[in-house]
């Protein structure tokens, strides 16, 4: 039986499969938005004499543009294993992403694909090596 396993965050994802013990990486996906700072994901148009009003107002749509473009990847990423799943490749899912992110995956995959998530792990595995995440999710059966 074939698990894919999808270790992401907001800035990129890493699809693993599983066959048995053995771990293979089989894609990575990078969202490039998802590695700037809030600031840089807004612009702003206001004048110098309303710079503290203008920081002051956009502090908000700066939170707002991170969680819209955290949605994006998470939407990409899920339509990525729809097609997997279409395919007939996958019989079971196991998410690893921060909390936050973890909850976005969830909320953007179909309901097919959703029925094949056997386990989620609320952690950020993205920069660890292949033997760590096969430790990690080892017992994940």
């Amino acid at each position: 039986m074939t698990t894919y396993i999808v270790v992401a965050d907001a800035a990129r994802a890493r699809i693993f499969t599983r066959l048995g013990p053995k771990l293979t990486e089989q894609e990575g996906l990078v969202h490039a938005e998802g590695r700037l700072h809030e600031g840089d994901l807004v612009t702003d148009n206001g004048t110098d004499s309303s710079a503290h009003f203008s920081a002051t107002r956009s502090s908000g749509g700066e939170k707002v543009a991170t969680v819209h473009h955290e949605e994006i990847f998470a939407r990409e990423i899920t339509e990525r294993l729809y097609q997997v799943r279409n395919g007939n490749q996958m019989e079971k899912l196991i998410l690893v992403a921060p909390p936050r992110f973890l909850g976005q995956l969830r909320d953007k995959l179909d309901a097919p694909t959703s029925k094949l998530v056997i386990h989620s792990l609320s952690k950020d595995l993205t920069k660890a090596s292949t033997e760590e995440i096969a430790n990690a999710i080892e017992d994940l059966r």
